[in-house]
């Protein structure tokens, strides 16, 4: 569901914009922001909205699911991913399987990914322990904004990456760009979780 809005949100953009990209990508990033809070607070108390696999990684690192678990969450997340991907594309009448030729190469992309996913891990712990009823606005808030901060418009999810691979429109990503924007989506995941848990540690009384 969460591709099927971002793909066709940015499907729908560009036909009705396109020769503004601008307003292509607004409308992009409003769907996706919007769609997020709501997917959200569907699937949070079902599997706790993992739709992420770099969210997976770090709640495995923090000890709070098994390796199978995990490794079941990450399958699913990449399945899903692929198949809204393909909803899309059959919603609006484009051909189901395609590869992207959209580049979005070099290190300030990888950059911006990394800052993207941390943020991203930020937002999730940080609400997650003061305001859990907001996680859901928040996370949603936080994605729409970084749409527009960074430089690679937020993937900030390596499910995300491999299925735009799969789509040569708007949203996509061309699959020789991707392995940097996954690289830097676990390293920003990996430091997210280091910093923020740090942050949020509780002094122990002497």
């Amino acid at each position: 569901m969460l591709l099927a809005i971002v793909v066709g949100s940015g499907i729908m953009g560009q036909r009705l914009s396109p020769e503004n990209e601008a307003i292509a990508l607004l409308g992009n990033t409003i769907a996706t922001g919007a769609g997020l809070v709501v997917l959200i607070h569907m699937f949070g108390p079902v599997s706790g909205a993992h739709f992420n696999p770099a969210v997976t990684l770090a709640i495995w690192l923090k000890g709070e699911t098994t390796t199978p678990t995990a490794g079941f969450y990450i399958a699913a997340q990449v399945i899903g991913a692929i198949i809204g991907v393909w909803t899309a594309h059959t919603m609006f009448a484009e051909p189901v399987f395609q590869i992207s030729t959209k580049a979005r190469d070099g290190m300030p992309q990888g950059l911006a990914e990394g800052i993207a996913t941390f943020g991203l891990i930020g937002t999730i712990l940080c609400t997650r322990r003061h305001r859990p009823d907001s996680a859901p606005a928040a996370i949603g808030l936080y994605i729409t904004a970084a749409y527009w901060f960074t430089a690679s418009t937020s993937f900030a999810n390596p499910a995300v990456t491999i299925a735009r691979s799969m789509s040569n429109s708007f949203a996509g990503i061309a699959p020789h760009s991707a392995p940097l924007f996954v690289a830097g989506q676990i390293a920003g995941a990996v430091a997210g979780l280091g910093f923020f848990a740090w942050l949020l540690k509780e002094e122990r009384a002497s």
